[in-house]
This record gives structure tokens, C-alpha cells and sequence, in this order.
């Protein structure tokens, strides 16, 4: 049990600091740290931390992790290049209807991102509905507007004064 926490622990660290595309990749890189594994354990090792992989802007795919911090993870290109906070969301745009908030994203990545806000159990945000590039985020009644995006900041790289 032991040696399958420091594996975990180390897949953990290897998705949130390498964009991994594939599972036999991942495989290679912890064995480079001396965990040998079966594809069927490195399987069920990411179903347990509910990874998910999203596309990269170089046509490739890269796994990342759910949890309220992976937004803020690096993903990293296959070169090793740090993107922007946008590129790491997947977040577009922002708009409301009522209390709806409509997320939009890069391609792939809405279902992660909504996983992540319905995982933070934030009280202001009722539930989301994703879509593969769309979010519709429900929002309690009685917020503003201003503190809706309050709220949605802590998930999406926001610059507050383009929604005053």
C-alpha cells in the first residue's frame, strides 16, 4: 500500500508539472523513478484520481487533474513552455443570461472545469451543466452580477473590470 501512495503521489505531481499525452508516456516517466507498472494499474490509478485529458494547442492531448488546484496547475506544451492562465483553464468568455452564467472554453475542456466548480461545493454556484466548449453555471437568485463574477473568479482567470 505504501509504494501505491508515492506512486500516486508521484503521477499527481507528473500531470500537474508535464502535459503527458498518453498512458504508455507516463508509464516511461515513472519508471525513470522506479515505479513499474501495468498499463491495467496505471489505468485504474487515473480513474481513481478522476483524470481527464483535454486537447493541447499542438494537436496532441494531455491529462490533468480535477481538483480545485489543477486550474492553476502548469500545463506545459510538449516543448516544455509555460502557457498563459487562459490556455491553462481552457477559459474564452464570460457572459450571463438571468442567473446563468455561460462559460465558454477551448474545445475539451468544459467538462473538467465544471467538475472542478461542482467539486469546490462553492454555495453561490447551484450546480453546471458542461457541454464540450460550454458551461452553464447556475447561480443563486439573489447574487449580483458583480458578485457572480466574484464568485467565478476563483476558477476562471478574470480581469473583474471587463464585467463592470
Amino acid at each position: 500500500m505504501k509504494n501505491r501512495k508515492k506512486r500516486v503521489e508521484t503521477i499527481v505531481e507528473l500531470i500537474r508539472t508535464n502535459c503527458i499525452p498518453s498512458q504508455e508516456e507516463l508509464a516511461r516517466m515513472l519508471g525513470e523513478r522506479g515505479f513499474k507498472v501495468t498499463q491495467a494499474t496505471l489505468s485504474r490509478d487515473l480513474k481513481m484520481l478522476h483524470t481527464t485529458k483535454v486537447p493541447t494547442d499542438r494537436g496532441t492531448y494531455a491529462y490533468v487533474l480535477p481538483d480545485s488546484n489543477s486550474l492553476k496547475d502548469k500545463l506545459l506544451a510538449v516543448g516544455q513552455l509555460e502557457m498563459n492562465a487562459n490556455y491553462q483553464s481552457g477559459f474564452v468568455s464570460l457572459e450571463f443570461s438571468g442567473n446563468i452564467a455561460v462559460i465558454k472554453t477551448r474545445n475539451g475542456y468544459a467538462s473538467g472545469l465544471a467538475y472542478d466548480i461542482d467539486m469546490s461545493k462553492t454555495p453561490e454556484i447551484l450546480g453546471t451543466i458542461p457541454g464540450t466548449d460550454t458551461i452553464f453555471a447556475v447561480m443563486r437568485e439573489d447574487l449580483s452580477r458583480s458578485e457572480s463574477i466574484e464568485v467565478l473568479s476563483r476558477f476562471l482567470p478574470l480581469d473583474k473590470k471587463n464585467y463592470d
